[in-house]
């Protein structure tokens, strides 16, 4: 008998094992549903406020452990940035040479709206992605004073040419208050990105620990508005793959606010592309065609189109005017990073100056 009761008894205790395996996670479910119900409430850039039962896009952080995380933490203002370049606090050393002093300050707890009700956990210099725009002309010397204020290590890596100590790829700039000070030569002449070089590189580059440096020649290039692009893309589930592209951070921010632009009027832009992921981008401008200088260290275009495509931190400077008024598309022709966000409106009005000009010019 006590050979026949040992199957009976297995099933028993696999029976039971299997309804405290449910319960548990009935149990486990049935919390995690009511925890996702819960309304978490934001309160975005404009002033709004936004509820949401869905999960929170944060990769360092809960709201538990981190309330202030309920407020978009970062202001940025993509029109603002376009035309907005840093020259630096500026002096004159002995021998005469230009000094151009920089404070930048590296943070990695920042949230930022970077779409109605999106909310992403940036890394930032000077508390913006892109971080500002350092501009310098050939043969200034230029300091950068580096604060690294994160929680974890971080550095500055220039592209250009400058001494192997100030690189910023061995140099690492610990968390809490680390510093470090770059100094070099500006060099060469055109447009060049800077970005954190600390492992994973990748990592850092796409949380937004990235921006441009201008290079600008003795002789400076003719007049032109003048403006910058960072071509970018966000990651915003974590899964190596970008939700969103746009220029200047905030997907179809150029299309709902147009850039305007004078007739007649050289534009000049510097366009970077810091686009993590994919091994391409581009850049297609309607109705027009472009002078293009490929890292703008030639004074001289290498071509005319209105199309350029781009790898990862490839650059360089367009320059066109536009001969007739209205409204002319700029976009990436990959059409997914369009459809996503890579997309924008130069609205060109008629230069009443320069007609009031050839009016005076010809005595009319």
């Amino acid at each position: 008998m006590s050979i026949m009761a040992k199957p009976h008894s297995k099933i028993m205790i696999t029976s039971l094992f299997v309804i405290f395996a449910m319960s548990a996670l009935y149990f486990t479910f049935s919390g995690d549903i009511s925890a996702q119900l819960e309304d978490n409430v934001f309160v975005t850039h404009s002033g709004s406020v936004i509820k949401t039962s869905g999960e929170i896009i944060d990769p360092v952080y809960t709201t538990t452990t981190v309330p202030e995380y309920t407020e978009a933490t970062v202001e940025f203002d993509p029109m603002e940035y376009l035309r907005e370049f840093n020259y630096g606090e500026v002096s004159t050393l002995p021998d005469g040479t230009t000094l151009r002093e920089f404070t930048i300050i590296a943070e990695d707890d920042k949230v930022m709206e970077v779409s109605p009700g999106i909310f992403f956990n940036v890394w930032t210099f000077n508390g913006t992605v892109p971080g500002p725009t350092i501009r310098a002309t050939e043969g200034d010397i230029v300091r950068i004073n580096f604060i690294n204020n994160g929680s974890k290590e971080h550095t500055m890596h220039f592209h250009g040419i400058h001494p192997a100590e100030m690189d910023g790829v061995f140099e690492i700039v610990g968390s809490g208050g680390g510093q470090f000070t770059y100094e070099f030569e500006a060099g060469p002449v055109g447009v060049h990105p800077y970005h954190c070089h600390v492992m994973p590189l990748e990592e850092h580059i796409v949380r937004g620990l990235y921006g441009v440096f201008i290079v600008d020649p003795k002789e400076s290039r003719p007049a032109a508005d003048e403006m910058v692009m960072v071509l970018n893309g966000l990651d915003t589930d974590f899964d190596g793959e970008n939700n969103f592209y746009a220029a200047n951070t905030i997907p179809f921010y150029y299309q709902h606010h147009p850039i305007e632009i004078n007739a007649n009027e050289l534009v000049r832009i510097y366009v970077v592309n810091m686009v993590e992921f994919d091994p391409i981008n581009n850049l297609h401008l309607h109705g027009n065609l472009y002078k293009y200088y490929p890292t703008g260290t030639d004074l001289v275009p290498s071509f005319y189109t209105d199309m350029i495509t781009l790898s990862q931190t490839e650059r360089g400077i367009m320059e066109f005017e536009y001969e007739f008024p209205g409204k002319y598309l700029f976009h990436a022709h990959k059409v997914e990073f369009s459809e996503k966000g890579w997309v924008g409106i130069f609205l060109v009005k008629d230069n009443l100056d320069q007609k009031l000009q050839t009016g005076i010019e010809y005595g009319s």
